[in-house]
Formats: C-alpha cells, sequence, structure tokens
C-alpha cells in the first residue's frame, strides 16, 4: 500500500499580507524572467550567428553543461533581484549563494535544460521561485525558445501568461502520458532505467523532454498526465512545484515525504494514489 498522499497540495490559506506579497513578487518574477528570456534568446542567436558555437564548461559529467550564456542569464536575474529587492537571500544554480534579511530568498535556475539550449531543441526554460521563511510563495518558469510563460501566487491559483490552469485530464494510470527526466551519472542512469523497465508496461507512454520545471508546468497545463524524476536540484523545481500545486496536482516525494529534491511526482489527485504506488514499487525514489 502506498504511503503517499493522493491528495493536491493545496496550502491552507494564507494570510491577506502574505497573499499581497506573493501577487507582488510573482509579477516581479515574471517581469525578470522575461528579461532573462531576452538574454538567453540572444546569447543564442549571436552563437549561432556567429558560427563558432557555443564555449561550454562541464559541470558533475561530461554530458553536465553550462555555457556562457546561463552565467549571464543569473547575473541578469540577480542584479534585476538586488536593484528591486536588495535585502531579500539568492541561490542560483551557477553559484550565487547570499543570504537575506527579509525572510524572502529567491531560487534561480537561469536555464534549466541547457543540453536542449546548446543543440537548438525547444525545450528549454528560465525557472524563479521566491520563498518566504522557507515556504515557495511566487514563482514564474518561461518557455526560452517560445517566450510563453507559466506563473503563480500562494494561493492565488496557477496560470499560463492570462489563461488558468487546472491541471492534467483524470485519467487511470494504465492511460497516462508521463514525463520523467535522467541523471546524469552513468551508474544513476542505469538504476533509472530499472525503474522505467518497471514503470514503462503500466502507463500509456513516456516523454523525456529535459526541463523539470517546464514539465511541470504542462502537468498544470494538461499536457502532460504525470511526472516523475529523481536527481534534480531545488533550482530545478522551486518555481514548477509551485504552479502545479496551486493548478491543483497531487505532490509527492513517496513514502510520506513531500515532493522537494533529489525526487518529485506529480499527476492529477483523481488517480495520483496509483501513480505514486506504481513508481514506489519500482522504487523511483530509491535511485542510489
Amino acid at each position: 500500500m502506498t504511503t503517499a498522499d493522493p491528495h493536491p497540495a493545496t496550502p491552507s490559506e494564507p494570510r491577506s499580507e502574505t497573499r499581497e506579497l506573493a501577487s507582488e513578487l510573482a509579477h516581479l518574477a515574471v517581469r525578470i524572467a522575461q528579461g532573462a528570456g531576452e538574454v538567453v534568446r540572444s546569447g543564442r542567436s549571436e552563437a549561432v550567428a556567429g558560427g563558432s558555437g557555443f564555449a561550454t564548461e562541464t559541470k558533475s559529467s561530461a554530458s553536465d553543461l553550462v555555457t556562457a550564456v546561463d552565467k549571464a542569464s543569473e547575473r541578469y536575474i540577480v542584479a534585476q533581484l538586488r536593484a528591486a529587492r536588495p535585502g531579500d537571500g539568492l541561490r542560483g544554480e551557477e553559484g550565487t549563494d547570499e543570504a537575506g534579511t527579509t525572510g524572502v530568498r529567491w531560487v534561480i535556475d537561469p536555464i534549466d535544460g541547457t543540453v536542449n539550449f546548446v543543440l537548438g531543441l525547444p525545450h528549454y526554460s528560465v525557472s524563479i521561485a521566491a520563498q518566504l521563511d522557507g515556504t515557495t510563495i511566487a514563482a514564474c518558469v518561461l518557455d526560452g525558445a517560445s517566450g510563453d510563460f507559466y506563473w503563480a501566487a500562494l494561493g492565488g491559483g496557477a496560470w499560463r501568461r492570462d489563461v488558468r490552469l487546472h491541471g492534467p485530464r483524470s485519467v487511470p494510470v494504465a492511460e497516462m502520458v508521463v514525463g520523467t527526466g535522467f541523471t546524469y551519472q552513468a551508474h544513476e542512469r542505469a538504476r533509472q532505467g530499472e525503474v522505467l523497465a518497471a514503470v514503462l508496461p503500466e502507463i500509456a507512454n513516456l516523454r523525456r523532454l529535459g526541463s523539470a520545471a517546464l514539465d511541470l508546468c504542462l502537468v498544470a497545463a494538461g499536457q502532460l498526465d504525470a511526472f516523475y524524476e529523481f536527481g534534480i536540484n531545488e533550482w530545478d523545481v522551486a518555481a514548477g512545484l509551485l504552479v502545479a500545486k496551486e493548478a491543483g496536482v497531487a505532490l509527492s516525494g513517496l513514502r510520506g515525504r513531500p515532493a522537494a529534491a533529489p525526487f518529485v511526482a506529480a499527476a492529477g489527485p483523481a488517480h495520483a494514489a496509483g501513480f505514486f504506488a506504481l513508481l514506489e514499487r519500482a522504487g523511483a525514489d530509491l535511485v542510489p
């Protein structure tokens, strides 16, 4: 029997001042994400037009890439946040780590899906989340290729531009189209292959798109029925989790744990219990 909570992770009604702050920070996140999206798109255009390609570095493995554009995007986001809210804390994938004095901390992924970005595959994003005393209250995930954006404020719903999101269609596990992702470490991917072999016969089909932030937004928008991934970092999913939560999506880290790094799972509430139970049986959260 699954120990995961099958119900949507809807927060208790936030206080009015928290709702006001969440709305303010969400609109700020949208504005800054849109500016960062311009940095990303112009950086890609310049690299392609110049014919020299992208200067890349590696992090955890040879396939874990970072480009000068990742760093430029993070510099832009950090500068904009410092100007708008100089007392807030900051944490970014490319090294920003600053304590704040306001209780607000921003979690930044300047390009989620860098490999897609380098290859020209149109599934990468800018992800910005604001946390108040450790709880995410505002978020924006911007589709770097199209310029479309998803955003949410605690207690205020989830949106794609000005269209409210209501989560995925209600289908049983056997009919679900599920998104997932894999780590950069070979031994972990081998174990994830075993998990996939157990999960795939039980669902309709699988998609591996390459940006966890966007994948969670696609569940919120009903374009994926469910999602799971092991090996993610806080900046990969901080924004996407709030968008999914505010759309009414059920979230879990399995075995009674909340959805948070290093493992998250998401599905529509009607059939989430069955999906989470399948993942538990497969050991999707236990990759070494």
